[in-house]
């Protein structure tokens, strides 16, 4: 049936609200909240003022807001659920608002105060029937219609109820669900935080790891460097003992050159004498000096691949692919692991497995090691 539209249906009526009112009433001044609103992390509200006076009553000793001799926040207990809220540095002025309550509030307060007349009933006509008005309420086909209808019109075969009552009725449904939604919008909201400190979490437990795993190459990059430390020495011992030996030869061998170079040009010299009794004065000590000098043994030498130092190849393929294959433990870390590097016995542990893999003497395809000298003057 058609009926005449007529003004706009009001938005509530005092007794209507009535329940959406009770959703918006602080536990702690049984008033309705007063802006800004505030959401603990236990999901109830609270005007910021009465969280300010709860909190502010709960730690007596906590500075204003801006004071630079409070460090960090205090802690109070929501009156509500008695949950624990804990405050940073900001205190209550770090809590996060509810914009859907505060947008609720000012609905509400802008239906409160429209004049008394605007809220009187106003009476829609029947179409049909212009003089009666629509004062019930077509169950079937879900439609406000007039008495005649029902007796005469379309609706005389249909149920019908009081327009009153499904009007209660049906506003106490939108009120509920107006709760409804205000109670699964909290419930968002908190999971909405609950995510977002997760991914808090997740960057500083990845800063962490991050951090951890530097600390760990590091150590790792300083072990390799003392053991190259102490190859490079143990190369440099053995190559500064060799050379010393081998000068040494050098030394007696020149000596020898000098001495016997010096008698040469001696006995060149006696040899141009035209006296020969001068010459028979100084020929036989000539002779006994060039004999003496003569059986001098020079036999002293380094023996073949002396000078080879290949012996000190090392192989460390097998360290290059063990260092490839490092991965990530599988299994949780205990809490002393996970806390980083402490007393260093991680990288004891480290030094004693890099030291345990012993540099070989010889590669396979190098010769014999030759025996360094004990001393550079050994043989002679």
């Amino acid at each position: 049936m058609n009926f005449a539209v007529g003004l706009k249906p009001l938005l509530a009526e005092a007794r209507s609200m009535e329940s959406l009112e009770k959703q918006l009433i602080c536990p702690i001044c049984l008033e309705m909240f007063t802006k800004p609103v505030v959401i603990l992390p236990c999901q109830h509200n609270l005007c910021r003022k009465c969280a300010n006076d709860v909190f502010q009553a709960s730690n007596p000793l906590w500075q204003s807001r801006g004071s630079s001799a409070v460090p960090s926040g205090g802690r109070f207990r929501c009156p509500s659920c008695r949950h624990e809220v804990v405050l940073d540095r900001h205190g209550v002025y770090g809590l996060q608002r509810n914009l859907l309550v505060e947008n609720i509030i000012d609905i509400y307060k802008q239906e409160s105060a429209r004049p008394l007349h605007a809220k009187a009933e106003q009476h829609l006509m029947c179409e049909e029937h212009e003089d009666e008005r629509i004062n019930i309420y077509c169950l079937r086909c879900e439609a406000p219609t007039c008495s005649l209808c029902k007796v005469f019109g379309a609706h005389k075969d249909c149920e019908v109820a009081p327009l009153p009552a499904v009007y209660q009725r049906q506003k106490s449904e939108l009120s509920d669900g107006i709760a409804m939604l205000v109670a699964g919008n909290d419930r968002i909201q908190a999971i909405i935080t609950q995510m977002e400190e997760i991914c808090r979490t997740i960057e500083e437990n990845g800063r962490r790891q991050k951090q951890h795993l530097g600390l760990r190459f590091d150590s790792l990059y300083s072990i390799l460097e003392e053991r190259k430390k102490e190859l490079l020495q143990s190369i440099a011992r053995e190559q500064e003992a060799k050379v010393q030996r081998v000068r040494g030869l050098i030394r007696q061998y020149g000596d020898h050159l000098e001495a016997s170079s010096k008698l040469v040009e001696s006995a060149i010299q006696a040899m141009e004498e035209p006296q020969m009794a001068v010459y028979l004065q100084h020929s036989k000590e000539l002779l006994k000096k060039i004999t003496d000098m003569s059986k001098v043994s020079m036999s002293s030498r380094p023996e073949p691949g002396y000078e080879n130092m290949d012996h000190f190849s090392i192989n460390v393929d097998y360290v290059a692919e063990m260092l490839r294959t490092i991965e990530f433990q599988t299994e949780p870390l205990g809490e002393d692991e996970a806390d980083g590097p402490g007393d260093g016995s991680e990288t004891v542990a480290d030094e004693e497995r890099l030291d345990s893999l012993e540099v070989p003497e010889a590669t396979e395809d190098v010769g014999p090691r030759q025996k360094p000298a004990s001393s550079p003057h050994g043989q002679h």
